[in-house]
């Protein structure tokens, strides 16, 4: 029997065509960004490598010193996982702080509005009537 048989390669080789298949899919539907799906090309384009060459793998394990190959893999994952992170965390502190922005700007568009046309303008769909509310002086029964 020959290696592939014997080996999980073919599960990779599988995982990673279903893989290339959803990202497409994400792509085509644009539920994802091309600028996210480089990361993850990659990763796929690396399982592939490894799974028609495994001869690579020994050859990382034994570069960088690691026991058994499938440490190295799962180290390989988790810094896949952390540049993930670190790139989803840049992104959402960009977006917070372009949210702030315009919330800021709203906030004095809708302050100039009021001083221009002396009338309050709250959100859409918010009562505007600044009247103070009624207040029942009579004791209670």
């Amino acid at each position: 029997m020959n290696l592939l048989a014997q080996s999980g390669y073919p599960f990779a080789l599988v995982v990673a065509a279903l893989l290339l298949l959803a990202l497409f899919w994400l792509l085509r539907t644009q539920r994802l960004r091309e600028k996210y799906s480089v990361l993850w090309f990659a990763v796929i384009v690396g399982v592939v490598v490894l799974t028609f060459i495994p001869a690579i793998t020994g050859w990382l394990t034994a570069l960088a010193g690691v026991t058994t190959p499938i440490n190295l893999v799962f180290i390989l994952a988790f810094l896949v996982l952390l540049v993930v992170c670190i790139q989803l965390s840049i992104e959402i502190s960009t977006l917070e702080e372009s949210a702030r922005t315009v919330a800021e700007e709203v906030a004095l568009l809708r302050l100039e509005l009021e001083r221009r046309t002396g009338k309050p303008h709250g959100l859409p769909g918010q009562e505007t009537d600044v009247r103070q509310p009624h207040t029942d002086d009579s004791p209670a029964s």
